[in-house]
């Protein structure tokens, strides 16, 4: 057995033998790598990417957040209307309680004899038939003050009960709130950290050029806007939206140090005397629509699928918006983002 083992491990044999391994561990591993390369997992994308799609979902979040507060208000000025007619109904009703027991009263303490007997006993009888017929008056009035307090009671309840309804929105409307609140701060912390990340080139491209170069590139197209805008309402808007130029994006803002995007155009059309609703999915109804190849400076224009960004048209393919957190409100070419549509308010 042992001289067979040795022949088997015979020098040229074993050469051979291994360099057969030696080519198929070759070619095995050169498919492997070819076999890698063809399945290898997609390279990431880029930094700059990562930080427009955080900004995009904080904006959507923002939106969102903008919508919950704006009914959180609503239901809040409802539950105060509520709250203050509940106060004027209590004070009726105390009202009518009291003339209530007055008459009461005086029922009680008259009520204890027959009223023939009254008569007989009464040194006036004209006079007690005249307080009798006042009696008889007065129980109707009892009577009527009595419906006027039950009606009173059950107007105070459905108050209350419309107070408990509200109440009940508001709590689910701050419930909302936190949510998005959260959501947003998540979604922009991530922002900030991969912005930290990125080259100073891929930075600037996201940031964008400085205040001074936004405000020199909005003076230059103001004229002309306001020239071309289709009312004095709309040029107010372009006038308001080119003045803040330079200033920061605070998710949340209206005006009028710092904005979003749907509370920039907010303000620029509130200085205008037109009111606008707060977020860019109620914003986009608020007008006509238009097409692109219709528009004009004032003109409110939409981007992305669930229509979560809105700029201020002002003439020549620009627009003013508030960009995001890192770049502050500035001039844009409309073909900057997915077009989603446009509005004209006035």
């Amino acid at each position: 057995m042992a001289a067979h083992r040795r022949s088997r491990q015979r020098p040229v044999g074993g050469t051979t033998a291994r360099a057969a391994v030696t080519v198929v561990l070759a070619g095995a591993a050169t498919t492997a790598g070819f076999d890698g390369a063809a399945h290898a997992a997609p390279r990431p994308a880029p930094a700059g990417a990562d930080v427009d799609r955080l900004y995009r979902e904080a904006e959507v979040a923002t939106e969102k957040y903008n919508g919950a507060r704006e009914k959180a208000d609503s239901a809040r000025e409802r539950l105060r209307d509520l709250q203050d007619e509940t106060a004027r109904a209590q004070a009726r009703l105390n009202k009518a309680r009291e003339a209530l027991g007055t008459v009461a009263a005086a029922q009680y303490r008259d009520g204890g004899l027959d009223p023939a007997l009254r008569l007989m006993l009464s040194d006036d009888p004209d006079a007690y038939l005249d307080g009798a017929a006042l009696t008889e008056r007065a129980g109707s009035r009892h009577h009527a003050e009595l419906g006027r307090v039950r009606a009173q009671l059950r107007e105070i309840e459905k108050l209350r009960g419309a107070a408990r309804v509200e109440v009940k929105t508001l709590t689910t409307r701050r419930a909302e709130l936190g949510r998005h609140k959260r959501t947003v701060t998540e979604k922009l912390s991530a922002a900030r950290q991969a912005l930290s990340r990125m080259s100073p080139e891929e930075r600037a491209r996201i940031t964008g050029g400085s205040d001074r170069a936004a405000r020199s590139a909005g003076g230059t197209a103001r004229d002309a806007a306001l020239s071309q805008a289709p009312n004095a309402r709309a040029a107010q808007a372009v006038a308001y939206a080119h003045q803040k130029l330079g200033s920061p994006y605070v998710w949340g803002a209206t005006g009028p140090d710092a904005f979003d995007c749907s509370g920039l155009v907010l303000a620029a059309y509130r200085s205008a005397g037109v009111s606008l609703p707060r977020t860019t999915y109620a914003q986009i109804d608020a007008g006509r629509r238009v097409s692109r190849s219709e528009l004009l400076p004032g003109d409110l224009v939409f981007f992305y699928s669930g229509i979560s960004h809105v700029g201020l048209y002002i003439g020549n393919g620009q627009m003013i918006h508030a960009p995001n957190p890192s770049a502050p409100v500035r001039v844009a070419p409309v073909d900057q983002m997915p077009f989603a549509g446009a509005t004209r308010v006035v």
